[in-house]
């Protein structure tokens, strides 16, 4: 199922991604440190990033996914 995640305020979030167009696997949730604003916000590991701030992470290389 999806679900919707907002973090607000600036970084660190508190999550390591791994993946993206340029290693051909979906972007997705890799490591979430303690008490930081995702694992606040109930993001899971192993969760995929669908979208970030709208836009689809389809086709969203590694680099690209980090600087959004």
């Amino acid at each position: 199922s999806n679900y919707s995640v907002s973090l607000v305020g600036p970084a660190p979030w508190g999550f390591r991604l791994q993946g993206g167009k340029d290693f051909n696997v979906p972007l997705s949730i890799s490591r979430l440190n303690d008490g930081g604003k995702a694992a606040q916000a109930h993001v899971g590991i192993g969760d995929v990033v669908l979208t970030i701030d709208g836009i689809s992470t389809d086709g969203m290389t590694h680099l690209e996914a980090q600087n959004k």
